[in-house]
């Protein structure tokens, strides 16, 4: 049974160790398996670079960001000077690549972040998981496999294209049957409740933007 502790990042226990220590649900560790070996067969090295992410591996990358000890990038992935941000665009600048801790689909054990390893070392690239490497780089290969085979194993790619909300994420793949389960339970209210039990920076600019970030980032319908 999923719970809201499931769907919020607060309880992994329905999760298995993949590969390399990254958690996924097991129909999903399995689907992937069987993608990967179909990948290796055209020469395409499918490795996981992020998986489930607890919500407090979330917070800590929101922490980060709000403070400023991180970079925050625009849609085009391009530096933005924080400091002379508003906090409602620091909030619009953060969620354009960060999504708020208890909403990230990260959370689910359903979706991961992907690039071809070989390729990578082969080029000696230094990655930096941003789309120019998927669309001409040394993933761009990986991509264009993804496109034609992603679906036959059960994996959608939630963020292919930049609807206004979320940014492009050519990398980032989703169990489309286990995500659909999670999202039915997703809830803003139980969302908003949780969030004001923690120190989360920015609270009083998330809450009084959250009906327009939900619809637009959370549900990533983009600007309606």
């Amino acid at each position: 049974m999923i719970t809201q502790a499931h769907i919020l990042g607060k309880d992994d226990s329905i999760l298995v160790e993949c590969q390399n220590g990254f958690q996924l649900l097991p129909e999903v560790c399995e689907a992937f398996k069987q993608m990967q070996a179909a990948a290796s067969e055209d020469d395409v090295d499918i490795r996981i670079v992020s998986s489930y992410r607890s919500f407090e591996r979330q917070l800590q990358i929101w922490q980060n960001k709000w403070s400023g000890k991180a970079t925050l990038l625009d849609v085009n992935e391009k530096a933005l000077d924080a400091s002379t941000l508003s906090d409602q665009e620091k909030l619009i600048a953060i969620l354009t690549w960060t999504a708020l801790p208890g909403a990230s689909r990260h959370h689910w054990g359903t979706d991961l972040d992907v690039y071809d390893k070989k390729s990578i070392e082969q080029s000696q690239h230094d990655f930096k998981l941003v789309c120019s490497e998927y669309d001409e780089g040394p993933c761009a290969l990986l991509s264009n496999w993804l496109n034609k085979n992603a679906r036959k194993f059960g994996f959608t790619r939630p963020y292919s294209e930049y609807k206004g909300g979320i940014a492009r994420e050519p990398w980032h793949l989703s169990f489309q049957s286990s995500a659909d389960e999670m999202s039915a339970v997703q809830d803003e209210h139980m969302l908003l409740a949780h969030l004001k039990k923690t120190d989360i920076f920015g609270l009083d600019t998330i809450l009084s933007n959250m009906d327009n970030l939900y619809q637009r980032f959370i549900l990533n319908r983009g600007l309606i």
